[in-house]
């Protein structure tokens, strides 16, 4: 299968290794500027892994799209509707988009299945997701884990899964785009909920976190018209080993080093992702108290150790 990969960075590279090491076709695709594409192109390496000469790298967008029967996008994704303006100036009539990004856009509170949909008829370019744990860390030494693969179209999500599958990654058959969307972007706001635990020493309080977190998860899940139970799979709690505990984890270091005043200098989706579920939680009436604490402290300058009283201040309640 013909493959290109847009985006270059940390899990944009590992996804156009790990295609070319299942067999496929493999471009990747990134910002003429960028440093990690400067670096692929330049030494092809980056800080996770080497190139093999199988794989292209170019930065000709039109290259790249006309190349391929699956785009693969993995950019960050409050930056995906001006990056898919882009992409449609190319005949994408027949080809097959999978996002590897996890987020709600902030502007408009829509999942990212949905912002593509703004450019392309579904019909004719089907969307999918590509969610789920893991780190590039972990499978370049060969460390398998187990993923999803979500969409809208039934025969589209079987073939990917068929032709992605292999001993390295397991993948599941998604069932609920909704859940499987939101699950993925909101383990990211829970992410930095328990680095911010980490960086205040209270990492035994992470086992309630992943309980109660993904509990409120499975409200908005619900509200928004997907299956509650969606949270409790490979999108979300399937994640938060990769997300709430790995040193590796972009989210939870952020929140981390937000506690210790250092600046994190990499992309924390969970920062943006906090305020549009907030706000998606809002316009749906949905009690999600740790997402607004998550929210309050990162865009309102709330006090942290304030914010976890008040979790512990809150009225008693059943727990299921």
């Amino acid at each position: 299968m013909k493959i290109s990969v847009l985006g270059c960075g940390r899990w944009g590279s590992c996804i156009a290794w790990y295609l070319d090491k299942i067999g496929h076709d493999v471009i990747s695709s990134g910002l003429e500027n960028a440093p990690e594409f400067i670096q692929l192109k330049n030494e092809r390496k980056n800080d996770y892994l080497s190139f093999p000469d199988s794989i292209r790298v170019t930065s000709d967008l039109a290259e790249a799209v006309g190349h391929a029967e699956v785009i693969v996008i993995s950019i960050s994704s409050q930056h995906l509707r001006s990056y898919m303006a882009d992409i449609a100036k190319n005949d994408l009539e027949g080809k097959i988009i999978v996002l590897c990004m996890k987020g709600v856009e902030v502007s408009t509170g829509k999942r990212l299945t949905q912002v593509v949909g703004d450019f392309v008829d579904e019909e004719k370019t089907p969307v999918a997701v590509w969610v789920g744990p893991g780190h590039p860390q972990d499978y370049v030494k060969g460390i398998p884990n187990c993923m999803v693969i979500d969409s809208a179209n039934q025969d589209v999500k079987k073939r990917l899964v068929g032709e992605f599958n292999s001993d390295l990654i397991r993948f599941y058959l998604g069932t609920d785009l909704i859940g499987s969307e939101i699950g993925a972007a909101a383990k990211n706001v829970v992410g930095i909920a328990a680095g911010i635990l980490d960086g205040l020493h209270y990492t035994s309080l992470k086992g309630a976190l992943m309980a109660r977190g993904t509990r409120e998860i499975a409200r908005l899940i619900k509200a928004l018209g997907g299956n509650e139970f969606s949270a409790y799979g490979l999108c979300h709690l399937g994640d938060y080993e990769a997300t709430l505990f790995s040193p590796w984890s972009h989210n939870r270091k952020f929140g981390e080093d937000l506690i210790r005043g250092v600046r994190f200098e990499k992309l924390a989706e969970g920062v943006m992702t906090s305020k549009a579920l907030f706000l998606l939680g809002q316009e749906y009436h949905v009690d999600m108290p740790i997402v607004e604490s998550v929210y309050r402290v990162l865009f309102e300058g709330a006090d942290i150790e304030d914010c976890i009283r008040r979790l512990f201040e809150r009225s008693v309640k059943k727990e299921f």
